[in-house]
């Protein structure tokens, strides 16, 4: 299997990890988390000389989806993902946008396909598995790449944190319960990115996480 490689593009006032997954051999990859600043992006794309066919939202918060439209304008990409149940968060981002006072430039998001528990989403010779994890917002989805021990998490689990539930759609009993029966099983050696600051590994965090002790 040829290597998998990552290249961050912090976006948005709220410094979210836009994360631009590629095989540099393959020369293609898949864009998760287009908060914004999609010009930004774009450039990213074309300095690394990948093609992208697909764009992954792990959840419908603003700064995840909210460059999303803009992107997929501007590469000729799917959005794929996330879950339905953040249907209602995709189709108010501009209303979340003046909530947070985020500035203009994010625009409401249609998914060209919505994702389920179960399905698999893949780029170049590299297959993600789709799991949903509500409790940061209800259509969280999480992608994992078993042969690689990798996973993207998103806002579900940080290193030393885990993601926000004061959010309209986030409870904190239903994230612990995502964390604990769909994140923690993938195994210590699991290496994860996620959607703010540095990356970890779930053996890591079940050590050290004040969360999850």
């Amino acid at each position: 299997m040829t290597k998998l490689s990552a290249r961050i593009v912090p976006v948005t006032p709220f410094e979210q990890n836009c994360c631009i997954l590629f095989d540099a051999d393959e020369k293609v990859g898949v864009v998760i988390d287009p908060g914004g600043d999609a010009d930004t992006i774009a450039s990213a794309i074309g300095e690394l000389g990948i093609a992208v066919k697909d764009i992954w939202l792990t959840h419908g918060h603003l700064d995840h989806a909210g460059g999303a439209m803009d992107l997929k304008a501007m590469i000729g990409a799917t959005i794929v993902g996330p879950h339905e149940d953040d249907r209602m968060l995709l189709d108010s981002i501009e209303d979340q946008a003046k909530m947070f006072g985020a500035g203009p430039g994010m625009k409401n998001c249609t998914p060209d396909r919505w994702l389920s528990e179960g399905e698999t989403v893949s780029f170049g010779s590299h297959n993600f598995e789709v799991y949903h994890t509500p409790g940061h917002a209800p259509g969280h989805v999480i992608f994992v790449n078993r042969a690689l021990g990798f996973a993207h998490l998103g806002d579900v689990l940080f290193a030393g944190s885990i993601g926000r539930t004061d959010l309209p759609g986030g409870d904190h009993e239903t994230l612990l319960r995502s964390i604990r029966e769909k994140v923690l099983p993938l195994g210590d050696e699991v290496g994860f990115l996620c959607g703010h600051g540095p990356g970890s590994r779930i053996g890591d965090e079940k050590r050290t996480n004040p969360f999850l002790q």
